[in-house]
C-alpha cells in the first residue's frame, strides 16, 4: 500500500507518495496565482486556486509513481497556517482568503486583548493576539466588511478548505487550530470562552481531530476530478510547521527543528505546554498525540532571499548568489540585514517595524549584500533559541530544513549562529511527507508516529560550527541586536 501526502502551501501545493516502508515514491508540485497585497500589509488568495492547484499536484503525483502502482490506502493534509477562509452555508467562500503573512488587523489584536485581558488570554489559548492569527483576521471582517459576516456560516483554514472540496466534511485539527486563536492550546479543544467574546459562534468551528486521526474520506465527486478512489480515508493532518516537524522527526521534547521556507521557523517538542507569559512565541498543540510544541516565527527568511534576488539580482540564481557569498567572510565585514519586510513576530510581536541593511561601506560588494541576508535570517532565528535558554526549553539537536537545508553556506551560517551541530535529512520532503506518515497511522499501517518516523527518517549529514564562525557570529549576534530598537524608533 501507499499513502499521500499533500502541503497547500503560500506558492504552490505539493503532493507526495510515500509507500509502506517511508520511502519516497514519486512527487509533484503546481504553483498557486502569486498572493495579493491590495494595501501594504495586506496578503490575500483565492482558496478556488488552492483547489484547482490540489487536484493538479495529486493527478501528477499519482502519474509519477512507478508501475505497479499501489492503492493508496490513505491521505493526510498540510498547509501554510492561519488564514481564513470565510464560506456562506452553501459552502461557497464568500471573499479572498487572509493568509498568514497579512498583518492589516492590529487594532482588532489590541480590541481583543482589551477585552479579555492579556495575561488571560495566553491563559485561554496559551497565545497573544496577533495579527497572523485567524479570529483577528474574522474580527478585520466583522468590522470593515459586516455584510460578508453576517453571511459566514463556516471558518476554515487553507488545506482545511481542500480537504473540504475533497470529502465534504468540516474538519481540524489541534494543531492547526492552535493558530486560530480559538482553541483552549491546554486542552485541545476549542475555547468557549474566547469564540464568546469575538462574537464568533461556534457552531462556526469545524470539528477538531487529533492530527493522526481520519476524520473524512474521498468523495465521489472528488474522486473523478483526482483519480483517487471514493471511499479512502482522509487523516485529520496538520498545519506545515506541525507536519513539517513530523517529517523530520521533531516528535519527542528535546528534539528542535529549524526551517527556512517563506517564513522561518524553529520549532521544539514539549511535553506539556509552556507558556511564554510575555507571548513572544507560540505554543501550540503537537502533531503527536498528547504533547505539544513551542515556535518562534521569523516573518521574511526564505522570502528576504527572493526579495534580494528579485530586486537587484534580476537573472541570476541563488547557487551563484551564494557561491560569491561564501568567498565574504563571517560577518560580512560589519554589514547587517534586519529581515523584517512584513514587521516581525519572535521575538518583537511587531507588525509596523520593516527591514534594513546596517553598516553599509565603500568595502561592500553585492556578495556581501547577500551573506549579510542569510546571516541576519540566522541571527532572527537565533533569538528563539535565546527565549527557549531563557524558559528552560531543552534542546539536544537540530534538524534543518526547507530552503535553509539545501545551500551548504547557509546550513554552516546555521551551525555558527546557533552554535549547534546541525543535522540535515537524506529526504527532506517536509511537511507532505509528515502528513503521509500519519496516514499511515491513521490506517493502522504504523503504531504511532514514532514508529512511523523511526522507519521514514535517516540523518544523511551533520555539520559542525567553525570554530571561526562561533567567535564571529557571537560579536555579530549582539551588533545585530541593537538593530530593531533603533529601527522601533523610526515607527
Amino acid at each position: 500500500m501507499w499513502f499521500l501526502g499533500m502541503d497547500v502551501g503560500t506558492g504552490g501545493t505539493r503532493a507526495v507518495v510515500v509507500d509502506a516502508d517511508g520511502r519516497l515514491i514519486s512527487g509533484a508540485s503546481c504553483e498557486h496565482a502569486a498572493f495579493r497585497t491590495p494595501h501594504p500589509g495586506w496578503a490575500e488568495q483565492d482558496p478556488e486556486d488552492w483547489w484547482r492547484a490540489a487536484q493538479e499536484a495529486i493527478k501528477l503525483a499519482l502519474a509519477a509513481a512507478p508501475e505497479p502502482h499501489q492503492p493508496i490506502a490513505g491521505i493526510g493534509l498540510t498547509g501554510q497556517m492561519h488564514g481564513a477562509v470565510m464560506l456562506d452555508e452553501n459552502g461557497a467562500v464568500l471573499r479572498p482568503a487572509l493568509i498568514w503573512c497579512d498583518t492589516r488587523t492590529q487594532p482588532e489584536c489590541d480590541w481583543l486583548t482589551e477585552k479579555i485581558g492579556y495575561e488571560k488570554l495566553i491563559e485561554l489559548t496559551c497565545n497573544p493576539a496577533l495579527p497572523n492569527f485567524t479570529l483577528t483576521k474574522l474580527l478585520w471582517v466583522k468590522t470593515h466588511e459586516p455584510e460578508i459576516f453576517k453571511n459566514i456560516r463556516h471558518i476554515m483554514c487553507p488545506k482545511d478548505y481542500v480537504r473540504y472540496r475533497l470529502t465534504g466534511e468540516f474538519a481540524i485539527d489541534v494543531q492547526e487550530a492552535s493558530g486560530t486563536l480559538l482553541l483552549d492550546v491546554t486542552h485541545r479543544r476549542w475555547s468557549k470562552e474566547v469564540a464568546e467574546a469575538a462574537g464568533i459562534p461556534e457552531s462556526w468551528l469545524p470539528k477538531v481531530y487529533e492530527s493522526p486521526e481520519v476524520c473524512a474520506r474521498i468523495s465521489e465527486t472528488a474522486a473523478g476530478l483526482t483519480g483517487m478512489k471514493a471511499g479512502t480515508p482522509v487523516v485529520a493532518g496538520a498545519g506545515d510547521q506541525g507536519a513539517g516537524a513530523v517529517g523530520m522527526g521533531i516528535l519527542q521534547p528535546g528534539s528542535v527543528s529549524a526551517t527556512i521556507g517563506t517564513s522561518g521557523v524553529v520549532f521544539a517538542a514539549t511535553a506539556k505546554p509552556t507558556k511564554d507569559p510575555k507571548g513572544r512565541m507560540h505554543t501550540f498543540c503537537h502533531a503527536v498525540p498528547g504533547l505539544w510544541h513551542v515556535m518562534g516565527v521569523t516573518q521574511s527568511a526564505g522570502l528576504s532571499l527572493n526579495w534580494l534576488k528579485q530586486t537587484f539580482f534580476a537573472g541570476q540564481n541563488y547557487d551563484g548568489m551564494t557561491a560569491a557569498a561564501e568567498k565574504i567572510p563571517a560577518g560580512s565585514e560589519g554589514l547587517m540585514w534586519a529581515p523584517y519586510l512584513l514587521g516581525e513576530r519572535t521575538p518583537h510581536l511587531d507588525p509596523q517595524v520593516r527591514a534594513a541593511f546596517a553598516g553599509i561601506s565603500t568595502i561592500h560588494t553585492a556578495a556581501h549584500f547577500t551573506r549579510a541576508v542569510l546571516e541576519g535570517v540566522a541571527y532572527s532565528l537565533e533569538d528563539t533559541f535565546t527565549l527557549f535558554a531563557e524558559l528552560g526549553i531543552p534542546v539536544s539537536a537540530v534538524r534543518l530544513g526547507g530552503g535553509g537545508a539545501r545551500g551548504p553556506l547557509w546550513r554552516k551560517i546555521q551551525a555558527g549562529v546557533y552554535g549547534q551541530t546541525v543535522e540535515v535529512l537524506t529526504a527532506e520532503e517536509g511537511g507532505a511527507f509528515g502528513c503521509a506518515l500519519m496516514a499511515g497511522v491513521g490506517t493502522g499501517h504504523w503504531a504511532n508516529l514514532d514508529a512511523a518516523c523511526g522507519q521514514a527518517i535517516e540523518v544523511a549529514q551533520r555539520i559542525e560550527p567553525d570554530a571561526a564562525d562561533l567567535a564571529a557570529y557571537k560579536a555579530g549576534y549582539a551588533e545585530w541586536r541593537k538593530l530593531y530598537p533603533a529601527l522601533k524608533s523610526l515607527e
